[in-house]
């Protein structure tokens, strides 16, 4: 049995939570996955994974395995990339986690430049707001928008930083007072990104002047998109990222609200921030991703 190939089925068989799913990444057969996770079994003496007629699930040691199983392989991976991914050319696969809307209205218009530049690199951009394993999920790179929570196992670079924009549509503002303090925000319905369970407020400064605002309104969401959808239907005063609504604005259909002050939800930064593991230092697949993200950060949408 090639041990090798054995842990790559059973860890694609995990993630993928079933064989026929697993032989489809692979692109091999599902048989030939069952045949080489049951000899694996047979090898270990023990049962993996549970099976029945809809789904695979992991036994206790099944999950002890499976941790095992990434480390190893990430481990001969890096092994890998210190002889081909040290030289002056970028090259090999580059697995990159992204924030959902960032890496849509960001990165993926401007991702052909990067694979232009670098024909030997291949990029498997992973879309997703949440707070990644680097380790785990076999993500080389993660970016990360605002405060992250570190260890001192993740290197942490900042490579630039967005503004945060009061937005509302001009039918939403149409026949209201004109809004030029924060204070003014509580006559109105805020739409509230839902970044923990207690109740939402802003913080703005000008100069020496610092507010708090305890904002209040009818929808909160995890998803920026979400409220920007709402705030372009009229239904309210938003707060969000200026990459996120600088074309509606300069189209008209949001305007721009409270400009002289910088506002932030509650106290998070406003860093975009690369993480990665300390083994990729020097890696040229994460130097040319970082390279690339530090050009287009702030350029026009």
């Amino acid at each position: 049995m090639d041990k090798m190939l054995a842990l790559k089925m059973f860890v694609e068989t995990v993630r993928s939570a079933g064989f026929s799913a697993a032989a489809r990444r692979l692109g091999i057969a599902t048989s030939s996955v069952t045949r080489m996770v049951t000899a694996l079994e047979s090898e270990l003496g023990t049962v993996l994974l549970n099976r029945n007629t809809r789904n695979v699930s992991v036994t206790e040691a099944g999950e002890r395995y499976y941790a095992h199983a990434v480390a190893i392989l990430k481990a001969i991976e890096e092994a890998d990339a210190t002889i081909t991914d040290r030289g002056s050319e970028a090259r090999g696969r580059l697995s990159a986690s992204v924030p959902v809307e960032f890496g849509r209205r960001v990165i993926a218009p401007r991702l052909g430049r990067l694979l232009d530049r670098h024909p030997a690199l291949e990029i498997s951009l992973i879309l997703s707001d949440e707070i990644i394993d680097l380790l785990g999920e076999r993500a080389d790179v993660a970016v990360r928008l605002g405060t992250s929570m570190l260890n001192d196992d993740v290197v942490s670079l900042r490579i630039g930083e967005f503004r945060r924009w009061v937005v509302a549509s001009p039918e939403y503002l149409a026949g209201r007072d004109r809004l030029v303090h924060p204070e003014q925000l509580v006559e109105h319905d805020c739409l509230t990104f839902a970044y923990a369970t207690t109740e939402p407020h802003w913080s703005f400064r000008k100069g020496d002047e610092r507010i708090r605002v305890d904002v209040r309104g009818r929808l909160r969401s995890n998803n920026a998109d979400i409220l920007r959808e709402a705030a372009l239907a009229g239904r309210g005063v938003a707060l969000l990222s200026d990459w996120l609504v600088g074309e509606d604005v300069g189209k008209g259909l949001l305007r721009h609200l409270l400009a002289d002050y910088e506002a932030t939800p509650g106290n998070l930064s406003s860093a975009i921030n690369v993480l990665y593991l300390p083994n990729h230092r020097g890696s040229r697949r994460v130097g040319a991703f970082i390279e690339f993200l530090r050009e287009i950060i702030g350029e026009p949408g």
